[in-house]
Parts: structure tokens; C-alpha cells; sequence
């Protein structure tokens, strides 16, 4: 009879331990979803045991699978026995539906049971911020550059003229690769920017930024004294190209043209008029001397010389 008594109390021993050993394992507490920006992250309490390394495995389950496949689970190969108590999963919540998420805790072959989400977690609730921006005034160019939130994200980006409030301009910025051009500035005028953010998948934007605001260069007298120097530069111009033009053409034309100069043995002393003169006399003594014969008379003489 002792005998049976000292091994009920042996096997009451080892079955109390045993389940004291399983107790530690409790199942995760406090389990929560941190949304900003469209980037989701389920977090949880730790589960301590003194001494040991607790790990921790997150499953999801979507509208489909409630429906579809039986209420199924899917497990999150990014977050299986992992021993941060924290999980990225916004590769995961790829639909605008309610989701709902669990995770358990896992110390060597034992489990804990599943600490699931206390509700269900919808995409369109995370919250949404404004952009973080610069304005530049790059001479008169009016640049603003945003800061890059993912392939979801749009800026809707407001501008003005200080002053002009009720002039106030929109530009929808789709891409964010470098600085954005909103507008060409007046010399010395003040302009101010700000943005919102906005998520077409779930049809929400942030509130706006702060303004800020930049001043063009230079200033309205400046700009005043230019366009005078500019205007009397072109008055000059105007005034000066017709002599400019005319001396050129000149200067080609002596170049291309040039006067010909009659050598000195060419170049006669006397007067034309006594050359006409000389020429008149010369003339008419040649004709003085000119004898008209007869043919028979000069066939004789022909006749005599060939004999």
C-alpha cells in the first residue's frame, strides 16, 4: 500500500511539473497593429521565461480565406520564430479588406496557444502625414523637392505669390525623382509652397505641410535698371548698324573691286584733243597721195616688170 502511495506522489510530482513547465509558455498579450504611411507592423508583449529565448511565429487571415478556404490561416515567412516582437507586415496587406492577425510563442518543442488581434485591421485606417518638403528659389525658378513615401503615395502641392492667396495654384505630383518645377518668379517677389500627401488605393490624403516661403532674386528696382541699360543698349544698336553696314560693304568692295592703276608707259601727256588733230592732218595727206590707174595700164607695167 505505501508502495502505491509513493508512486502516485511520484507521478503527481512530475505531472504538476510538467505543467508548471507549460504554463510559463503563456500565449502573447497586448497585441496591436502600428499603421503610418501605408506601412503596417503588428506588435506584442514579450513572453518571458528566466534564461530561455522565447520565439514568436505571426499568421494572417483575409477576406478570401474567411470565405473561400475555410477560415484558413497564412503564415508569414518573414516572421516565423523570429525573437523580435515585432513584424513588418505590410507586404501581406495587399487589399483594402479586413484582415485579422494572431501570433503564438514557441520555447524549444512547446507552443503557446495563439494570441490573436482584438478585431480587425483595415488598410485605409492607417494614418497619413504630411510630406516632408523644401522650397528653392534657384534664381527666378521656383523649385520644391519632396520627400520619396513609396510607389503609393501622390503630392498635391499648392502654390502662390504672397499676397495673392486668391491666386493660388495646384500642381499633382504623381513621381517624386528629383526637385519639382512649379513656376518662373518676379525679381525680388515672395512665393510660398505647401503639400498634402494622397493614397489612391484607399482614397485618402494627409493634412498639408507647413508653408514655407522663398524670395526671387534681386529686386524690383534691379530688375527696373536692367531692362533700361537693356533698352538704351538696343537704341544704340539701332542708331549704329546702318553705318556699320554701309562702311562693311565698302570695305568688300574695295577689297573684292579694286580701281585699276594704267602703267606709266600706258599713260599719254598730251591731250586727247591733239591727238584728234594729228590724226585728222596724217589722214588727209594720205589721201592726197592716193593715184587711181587705169587696168590696161597696169597690166603693161606688169608685163614690163615680168619681162
Amino acid at each position: 500500500m505505501s508502495l502505491k502511495l509513493i508512486c502516485f506522489f511520484f507521478c503527481a510530482l512530475i505531472a504538476s511539473n510538467l505543467t508548471g513547465e507549460k504554463a510559463l509558455l503563456t500565449a502573447p498579450q497586448n497585441i496591436s497593429i502600428l499603421s503610418t504611411n501605408m506601412k503596417h507592423f503588428l506588435t506584442w508583449s514579450p513572453v518571458i521565461i528566466q534564461g530561455e529565448t522565447v520565439r514568436y511565429s505571426v499568421e494572417f487571415q483575409g477576406e478570401y480565406e474567411r470565405v473561400y478556404t475555410n477560415e484558413s490561416w497564412i503564415p508569414i515567412s518573414e516572421c516565423s520564430l523570429i525573437t523580435a516582437t515585432l513584424c513588418n507586415i505590410t507586404e501581406d496587406i495587399s487589399a483594402t479588406v479586413a484582415y485579422n492577425l494572431r501570433v503564438r510563442a514557441a520555447l524549444g518543442a512547446r507552443r503557446s496557444e495563439w494570441g490573436t488581434l482584438k478585431g480587425f485591421f483595415n488598410r485605409n485606417t492607417t494614418s497619413l502625414t504630411p510630406p516632408v518638403m523644401k522650397v528653392i528659389a534657384d534664381g527666378y525658378h521656383l523649385l520644391v523637392e519632396l520627400e520619396e513615401m513609396g510607389p503609393a503615395f501622390q503630392f498635391c502641392v499648392l502654390y502662390w505669390k504672397k499676397g495673392q492667396e486668391r491666386r493660388m495654384q495646384q500642381k499633382l505630383v504623381k513621381e517624386v525623382r528629383s526637385v519639382v518645377h512649379l513656376d518662373t518668379m518676379e525679381a525680388g517677389a515672395e512665393y510660398c509652397v505647401k503639400a498634402q500627401s494622397y493614397v489612391e488605393a484607399i482614397n485618402r490624403s494627409s493634412s498639408f505641410s507647413q508653408t514655407q516661403c522663398v524670395r526671387a532674386q534681386g529686386d524690383t528696382s534691379m530688375w527696373l535698371v536692367t531692362a533700361l541699360i537693356s533698352s538704351a543698349g538696343f537704341a544704340v544698336a539701332a542708331l549704329t548698324l546702318p553705318f556699320l553696314t554701309w562702311k562693311t560693304s565698302k570695305i568688300f568692295q574695295y577689297s573684292c573691286c579694286p580701281v585699276a592703276v594704267l602703267p606709266d608707259t600706258l599713260k599719254v601727256s598730251e591731250p586727247s584733243s591733239q591727238l584728234i588733230a594729228c590724226g585728222s592732218e596724217e589722214a588727209e595727206q594720205c589721201d592726197l597721195t592716193v593715184v587711181v590707174m587705169p587696168s590696161e595700164e597696169v597690166l603693161r607695167l606688169w608685163l614690163q616688170e615680168t619681162l
